[in-house]
């Protein structure tokens, strides 16, 4: 299998707590933590993060209140096959909503 997929992790800019929606979906956010969108793509990540910031497919929580790639929570997952990246980005998400970040995923 080819290993050309990635995770990848964007710290979101803290107003997004203000959301509803946002807050909703991370009923046990620890205040403080990071609040982050997880996603995956075929493309290097800052290439996606650039995407989203210019409105490209973009997550609106990433194109909103994206701040920077956070490459220390998912650089050594990287490069995987597909289905690994499918897998990986759900459960890196939920890992992180664990430890009490504040988590969105598309």
């Amino acid at each position: 299998m080819k290993e050309s997929h990635y995770v990848y992790v964007v710290e979101l800019d803290a107003c997004v707590w203000q959301e509803r929606k946002f807050q909703k979906s991370n009923p046990n956010y620890l205040m403080g933590l990071p609040c982050v969108y997880v996603g995956m793509t075929g493309l290097d990540p800052d290439l996606r993060f650039d995407q989203h910031k210019a409105g490209i497919k973009a997550n609106k929580y990433a194109h909103l209140y994206g701040l920077r790639l956070m490459p220390e929570l998912y650089e050594k997952l990287n490069p995987m096959p597909y289905e690994d990246a499918r897998y990986m980005e759900v459960e890196l998400g939920i890992q992180l909503r664990q430890i009490g970040y504040g988590v969105w995923q598309a």
